[in-house]
Protein backbone atom coordinates (compact mmCIF):
# COMPACT_ATOMS: atom_id res chain seq x y z
CA UNK A 1 0.00 0.00 0.00
CA UNK A 2 1.25 3.47 -0.82
CA UNK A 3 0.43 6.45 1.37
CA UNK A 4 0.70 9.96 0.02
CA UNK A 5 2.25 12.48 2.39
CA UNK A 6 3.87 15.88 2.33
CA UNK A 7 7.45 16.30 3.46
CA UNK A 8 9.57 19.40 3.88
CA UNK A 9 13.30 19.47 3.23
CA UNK A 10 16.07 21.97 3.63
CA UNK A 11 17.45 23.39 0.39
CA UNK A 12 20.53 21.23 0.86
CA UNK A 13 18.49 18.04 1.20
CA UNK A 14 16.25 18.94 -1.72
CA UNK A 15 19.25 19.63 -3.96
CA UNK A 16 20.82 16.33 -2.95
CA UNK A 17 17.63 14.40 -3.71
CA UNK A 18 17.17 16.17 -7.02
CA UNK A 19 20.78 15.45 -8.02
CA UNK A 20 20.43 11.76 -7.21
CA UNK A 21 17.31 11.59 -9.39
CA UNK A 22 19.09 13.48 -12.22
CA UNK A 23 22.02 11.03 -11.95
CA UNK A 24 19.60 8.13 -12.28
CA UNK A 25 20.47 6.72 -8.86
CA UNK A 26 16.77 6.87 -7.98
CA UNK A 27 13.74 7.06 -10.24
CA UNK A 28 12.05 9.69 -8.08
CA UNK A 29 12.64 11.70 -4.95
CA UNK A 30 10.06 9.49 -3.24
CA UNK A 31 12.11 6.43 -4.15
CA UNK A 32 15.20 8.06 -2.63
CA UNK A 33 13.38 8.88 0.60
CA UNK A 34 11.96 5.35 0.74
CA UNK A 35 15.47 3.89 0.29
CA UNK A 36 16.79 6.12 3.07
CA UNK A 37 13.98 5.00 5.38
CA UNK A 38 14.63 1.35 4.55
CA UNK A 39 18.31 1.87 5.39
CA UNK A 40 17.40 3.53 8.69
CA UNK A 41 15.09 0.62 9.53
CA UNK A 42 17.81 -1.92 8.70
CA UNK A 43 20.39 0.03 10.73
CA UNK A 44 18.03 0.11 13.71
CA UNK A 45 17.37 -3.61 13.47
CA UNK A 46 21.10 -4.40 13.23
CA UNK A 47 21.81 -2.10 16.19
CA UNK A 48 19.14 -3.89 18.24
CA UNK A 49 20.64 -7.29 17.37
CA UNK A 50 24.14 -6.08 18.29
CA UNK A 51 22.98 -4.55 21.58
CA UNK A 52 21.10 -7.71 22.51
CA UNK A 53 24.16 -9.84 21.76
CA UNK A 54 26.36 -7.47 23.77
CA UNK A 55 23.96 -7.57 26.73
CA UNK A 56 23.92 -11.38 26.61
CA UNK A 57 27.72 -11.50 26.52
CA UNK A 58 27.98 -9.11 29.47
CA UNK A 59 25.51 -11.23 31.47
CA UNK A 60 27.45 -14.40 30.64
CA UNK A 61 30.75 -12.83 31.66
CA UNK A 62 29.26 -11.55 34.90
CA UNK A 63 28.36 -15.15 35.74
CA UNK A 64 31.92 -16.34 35.09
CA UNK A 65 33.61 -17.30 38.37
CA UNK A 66 36.78 -15.34 39.23
CA UNK A 67 38.92 -18.48 39.12
CA UNK A 68 38.03 -18.85 35.43
CA UNK A 69 39.40 -15.38 34.59
CA UNK A 70 42.49 -15.29 32.38
CA UNK A 71 45.58 -13.36 33.35
CA UNK A 72 46.17 -10.52 30.89
CA UNK A 73 49.93 -11.10 30.82
CA UNK A 74 49.40 -14.73 29.85
CA UNK A 75 46.79 -13.84 27.25
CA UNK A 76 48.98 -11.25 25.50
CA UNK A 77 52.35 -13.00 25.96
CA UNK A 78 52.27 -14.66 22.53
CA UNK A 79 51.37 -11.40 20.82
CA UNK A 80 54.18 -9.59 22.62
CA UNK A 81 56.69 -12.27 21.57
CA UNK A 82 55.51 -12.05 17.96
CA UNK A 83 55.85 -8.27 17.96
CA UNK A 84 59.28 -8.45 19.56
CA UNK A 85 60.44 -11.00 16.98
CA UNK A 86 59.14 -8.81 14.15
CA UNK A 87 61.10 -5.88 15.54
CA UNK A 88 64.22 -8.00 15.75
CA UNK A 89 64.47 -7.81 19.51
Amino acid sequence: MTVKTTLSFTDRHHQFLSEKVRQGVFATQSAAVAAALEQMMQDEQERDVALTALAQEIRARMETPREAFLDQDDVFATARRTIAAARGA
